[in-house]
């Protein structure tokens, strides 16, 4: 028998695909998403369609994101769900969401991110955080742990600070490899994200406060007087009432920002060609350590 054939679709490898299939898990994450009628309703990876009934018969209406060209031209074609649907074939790294969203009718989106790309699309979706109401979204379970991880634990790191500075992070629930078809090796949880209405005393650049999370996390067993050397001197972080014998999982979100304002204030001397190689390759690799383990992660359908 197949295990990787599911309602006549075969998964596709390169797409990561896993099917969702216990109803029991479904009826949770619908109850979780709380879809009503009128909610500007978007879902990202809808597949076979495992959420994507359940939410229609709540919401009525629904826009599904969809990359698979077969499973996009299976729902246009659906005798049941098709009218309901507004379907975009595209890859959602490159869908601007904001086309969706009106201040009327703020964004609710949810779904399945596909986990070798989960760091980047998540940064891409806050991105429109100010026309989102919430999201919720099936990961695998480590990076909801770093999601939602505060200092002093090895979880915590770039994805928590820079998840944290925009949203509130609530773990939902933890679902087992059985609840899919073909079964992945790793378990998977949902998570909500709500976008702060209000951020207290923002940051003056977030791009500044993504890279000093860079620095901090690519070497995050040194102290921060080492990484933090390029960027921030010892006598700097005294200034600011910062211990440079601390490690980068030490310091709180408050502390981040703290630093992201001075480098805007006291931006470092640019970076001779070598050394710019050198960051450029650490932020490849802290993006790919975001992802644990995603070439074993399931897809929601």
């Amino acid at each position: 028998m197949n295990d990787k054939k599911h309602l006549g679709n075969q998964a596709k490898k390169r797409f990561g695909q896993n099917f969702l299939h216990n109803d029991a898990v479904i009826s949770d994450i619908v109850d979780a998403i709380n879809p009503e009628p009128g909610e500007n309703l978007v879902e990202i990876g809808p597949g076979l369609g495992a959420l994507t009934e359940p939410v229609i018969e709540r919401a009525g209406k629904l826009s599904v994101v969809e990359l698979d060209r077969d499973l996009a031209h299976r729902l246009r074609h659906h005798p049941f769900l098709a009218k309901d649907l507004t379907i975009y074939e595209t890859d959602a790294l490159k869908f601007d969401f904001s086309e969706l969203a009106s201040e009327e009718k703020p964004l609710r989106i949810f779904g399945n991110l596909p986990y070798n790309i989960s760091t980047p699309l998540i940064f891409h979706l806050l991105t429109f955080k100010d026309k989102v109401k919430d999201m919720h979204f099936m990961l695998q379970k480590e990076v909801v742990e770093r999601m939602a991880a505060g200092p002093h634990c090895k979880a915590y790191g770039r994805l928590s600070i820079m998840t944290q500075y925009q949203c509130q992070v609530f773990p939902v629930m933890e679902i087992g490899p059985e609840a899919f078809k073909p079964a992945p090796k790793v378990d998977s949880a949902i998570v909500r994200l709500i976008p702060h209405a209000h951020i207290e005393n923002p940051v003056k650049d977030i791009n500044a406060l993504n890279t000093v999370c860079l620095a901090a996390f690519n070497q995050r067993r040194k102290t921060i007087r080492n990484t933090f050397k390029k960027l921030i001197t010892e006598a700097q972080l005294a200034e600011l009432n910062i211990d440079a014998n601390l490690r980068p999982e030490n310091l709180s979100l408050d502390e981040y920002k703290k630093l992201a304002d001075f480098i805007v204030d006291n931006p470092p001397e640019v970076a001779p060609v070598k050394e710019k190689r050198r960051m450029a390759k650490n932020k490849i690799a802290e993006a790919a350590n975001d992802n644990v383990n995603e070439n074993s992660a399931p897809k929601v359908k």
